[in-house]
């Protein structure tokens, strides 16, 4: 997994870069949690989830928010994190300038800035969001929601009520043309073990290769 130092809004940011080999793969930007609460692109649900995009055949990023590891710049509030998400997703769609879609997976706050940057970018396909902090951050953004997605949760999320999550599911299913895919994980809280970041992944699996192999059916009816 080559590291990586691409140009930020703030400063170089430091990530880890899978190139997928087959020719047109679709590309994937993974988010980490809340740097001022010891989120890195390190933490093991954000691993799970780019080893398992590589696994699917996508071109990976992960990296560090400025102010974290070895990435310049200081936290920003969010705000400056959007940007540097839309600077990853800059580098991803310079190194894979044909790619045949792009999609976008959070953790936590990561969620919260992967859903905005979901607003920012309409070339977005899909997104993964695990445990979007619906009760800490104002969603109302996603009027409309531009693409269909996963959202998973834990059933005994001790930081966000898995209620303020379905609340959001709820609201974002309502919206013509939107299908959101919701799981909740029992017995899971905030912080996911080994194990269950595994589980994570697992679902993650089934939801993007489900949606790549419906858009696949599609294109061959056509």
């Amino acid at each position: 997994m080559p590291e990586v130092m691409f140009a930020g809004p703030d400063g170089r940011l430091e990530g880890r870069y899978h190139h997928a080999k087959q020719a047109h793969a679709p590309v994937a930007l993974i988010l980490h949690p809340h740097p001022l609460h010891g989120g890195t692109m390190n933490n093991r649900v954000v691993h799970a989830l780019y080893q398992r995009f590589q696994t699917m055949g996508f071109s990976t990023l992960r990296f560090n928010f400025r102010g974290v590891g070895r990435s310049q710049g200081r936290y920003d509030g969010g705000i400056g994190e959007i940007s540097d998400a839309a600077a990853a997703l800059d580098f991803l769609q310079a190194v894979n300038p044909n790619a045949s879609s792009l999609w976008v997976a959070g953790y936590s706050f990561g969620a919260y800035v992967g859903m905005q940057l979901l607003m920012r970018r309409p070339e977005m396909g899909g997104f993964v969001s695990v445990s979007a902090p619906a009760s800490h951050y104002d969603f109302g953004f996603l009027a409309p929601c531009p693409c269909n997605g996963l959202i998973l949760h834990g059933s005994d999320d001790e930081l966000v009520p898995e209620g303020s999550v379905r609340k959001l599911v709820d609201k974002l299913n309502t919206q013509k043309g939107i299908r959101i895919d919701y799981r909740v994980m029992p017995g899971a809280g905030h912080i996911y073990t080994p194990p269950q970041a595994e589980q994570v992944a697992d679902a993650c699996e089934d939801h993007v290769m489900g949606m790549l192999n419906r858009n696949r059916m599609a294109l061959a009816a056509d």
